[in-house]
């Protein structure tokens, strides 16, 4: 059993700044890759950033430069830093996990981010 469990979202002013965190627990033994997805009212989720256990980054277009990745490996836990937020960054952040020797994706519960103009 894998458990994902975010943390960090809240009520920001445009430009202000958030960090998510979000940990992993259980039977992991290995990590593909951890990551944030985000889905708006109306919309369908998206890609935020993800990262691998080596360290390589993908970001999507809109948050390069403003958004910053990172993992540690040792405590199973990914972190994304958000600066100079928008209003459009308004969504339900959800932590992905690629793990496992059989890689299998997991969820984490979502963590709501609003950003007020």
């Amino acid at each position: 059993h894998v458990e994902l469990v975010e943390s960090g979202g809240g009520l920001v002013q445009a430009g202000g700044s958030l960090r998510l965190s979000c940990v992993a627990s259980g039977n992991i033994f290995r990590i593909g890759s951890m990551g944030w997805y985000r889905q708006a009212p109306g919309k369908q989720r998206e890609l935020v950033a993800t990262i691998t256990s080596g360290g390589s980054t993908n970001y999507q277009d809109s948050v390069k430069g403003r958004f910053t990745i990172s993992i540690n490996n040792a405590k199973n836990t990914v972190c994304l830093q958000m600066n100079n937020l928008k209003p459009e960054d308004t969504a339900v952040y959800y932590c992905n996990a690629i793990l496992g020797m059989i890689p299998s994706n997991y969820w984490g519960q979502g963590t709501q981010v609003t950003v007020s103009s």
